[in-house]
């Protein structure tokens, strides 16, 4: 059985080595590209508005059409949902290492090809960014369940959850390195190309190298992945997959005895491939699963799809909360290449002072004080946060007061970093069977990323002035920012409400989580009397 496997226990109690930090980091660089690519676009979207929209005689510089920003925003995320079920899928079907390195290739590939979407006519420029972002976020969502996976069986027990919340916290790095090259390469342009401020020169304000600018921030995220791709393609498959879904033992412990340096040693009567089915071997779609992990699938899909509908409208749409309170200059005062730099130094000092800390807070607390204690503060405090701006928004918008709503809002980034967001993606890795880990963990992220399309196209309507006359061009009015993060502050209790489904893993083995190491004396020697049930074929 799992529990007496000499190669499990001893990654179970293996100290902290080399190869775990190696591992971090092949598994890391991924996620970094993983959100400069997804966050970057927020960065360039009113430039994009500016050079392919713009209106000769209006009073606004242009901006995208309603269907196209939400396009250029959601596309990504319909990607990443298909690539987080299939990837999900076939890592725990052919095994982890097999397709990890396809991931990359195609994030890196469509990052860059998003850069070089052809044309100067807004439809074919905007329909072939659209076009490479879908697959972008193919290879995004393929990284999700295979990174959080592979990170999961490669630590040991007791410092597991740091090392697969490492993994993640490269995404603070991720949004930090676009929002600062961002700075920098509209600094370059500013400083070489002089323009004048749109309400004194509405077409001379957009340069006409402004094009180049979006380009080359949508591609610079591809090349830090790319430097790790021959260590994600020297990676062996992990223990846990060859020892319990293989079941090769043998080939499992000689290959953690390479990366761990160490002499595990096996018994030379255990078995290469298991004789016996055991009735811990059901499939996805069975009442055996449905039983031991029905709820803690509902846990992990509910707690990561009301978490996205929050996080990502705000992270996503931040720009338009600062204009509406006024942190960010009105759009006619500025140029098109100044407004990206107001923009990214906003969203850069966000990510500085809010996002990365709170990936980091989790990761060195995650094994101390546990996963379900960190999610539960995460919503608690993002709820009030939440209410904090919203109930009294008209005092925020006031004079005088900005400083205030950024530190609030800042604050509920900062627990959705330390708190949920992080925990979303450390649990599923730990709680399931390694034969259905990969696909329950696509799973959950999928439905997170359902909530990410929830709050990309909900947001984008909803925060919309409530009188019509004053609501962006091409949009319905909507219920105002106020009313949006209130209901953004009743999605978040309801993930508090949610979280209660999850259970607690830490210090606790993969086997123990999901019951793998259970004597086999239910199912013992009478194999001939199992019934039909139990010999459900695994998903």
């Amino acid at each position: 059985m799992a529990g007496n496997m000499k190669v499990l226990n001893a990654l179970d109690s293996a100290k902290t080595q080399w190869y775990h930090f190696t591992a971090i980091i092949i598994a890391g660089m991924g996620f970094f590209t993983d959100a400069y690519d997804l966050f970057c676009i927020s960065l360039v979207t009113k430039l994009l508005g500016r050079i392919y929209y713009h209106v000769d005689g209006s009073s606004k510089p242009g901006s995208l059409p309603p269907n196209v920003s939400a396009a250029i925003n959601g596309v990504a995320f319909c990607g990443t949902i298909a690539g987080q079920l299939f990837f999900g899928w076939i890592g725990d079907k052919i095994g982890r290492k097999k397709v990890y390195g396809i991931t990359l290739m195609i994030m890196s590939i469509c990052s860059i090809a998003s850069g070089l979407s052809f044309g100067r006519d807004p439809k074919t420029v905007m329909a072939t960014l659209c076009f490479f972002r879908f697959w972008l976020g193919f290879g995004i969502g393929g990284d999700y369940p295979l990174s959080a996976t592979i990170m999961s069986e490669y630590a040991n027990k007791k410092t597991r959850g740091a090392f697969i919340a490492a993994v993640f916290a490269m995404q603070g790095f991720g949004i930090l390195g676009g929002g600062i090259f961002a700075i920098i390469i509209s600094a370059v342009y500013q400083a070489c190309f002089k323009a004048p401020t749109y309400q004194v020169d509405p077409l001379g304000s957009t340069i006409p190298q402004a094009d180049y600018v979006w380009r080359i921030i949508l591609m610079a995220g591809s090349f830090p992945a790319l430097l790790t791709y021959y260590w994600r393609m020297k990676m062996p498959e992990t223990a846990r997959y060859t020892a319990l879904v293989a079941k090769n033992v043998k080939q499992a412990t000689a290959d953690m005895e390479k990366v761990m340096q160490v002499d595990i040693g096996t018994d030379q009567k255990e078995p290469v491939v298991s004789a016996v089915k055991s009735s811990n071997e059901f499939g996805l779609f069975t009442k055996q699963f449905l039983r031991r992990h029905g709820l803690h699938l509902l846990g992990t899909a509910s707690t990561w799809f009301l978490l996205d509908i929050a996080y990502y409208s705000q992270n996503l749409f931040q720009k338009d909360i600062f204009s509406a309170i006024g942190w960010i200059p009105a759009a006619k005062t500025m140029n098109a290449i100044e407004e990206v730099q107001k923009i990214a130094r906003a969203q850069t000092l966000i990510a500085l002072c809010s996002t990365v800390p709170g990936y980091w807070f989790t990761v060195f607390l995650i094994d101390r004080i546990g996963r379900f204690t960190i999610q539960l503060i995460g919503f608690t405090m993002m709820t009030v946060f939440m209410f904090a701006l919203a109930i009294p928004y008209h005092h925020w918008t006031l004079p005088g007061h900005h400083i205030g709503f950024v530190v609030l809002y800042s604050l509920t980034f900062f627990f959705a970093n330390f708190g949920p967001n992080t925990t979303t993606f450390v649990v599923p890795a730990e709680i399931f069977p390694a034969r259905l880990r990969s696909t329950c963990h696509g799973i959950s992220a999928a439905c997170g990323k359902l909530g990410a399309m929830v709050g990309a196209f909900g947001f984008l309507y909803l925060a919309q002035p409530q009188d019509k006359t004053k609501a962006d061009a091409g949009y319905p009015a909507g219920i105002g920012v106020r009313n949006s993060l209130i209901v953004l502050g009743i999605v978040n209790l309801l993930g508090l409400f949610f979280t209660f489904l999850v259970p607690e893993s830490k210090g606790k083995s993969l086997e123990e989580m999901s019951r793998e190491n259970e004597d086999s004396t239910e199912e013992g020697a009478e194999v001939e009397n199992h019934s039909s049930d139990n010999r459900t074929v695994p998903v």
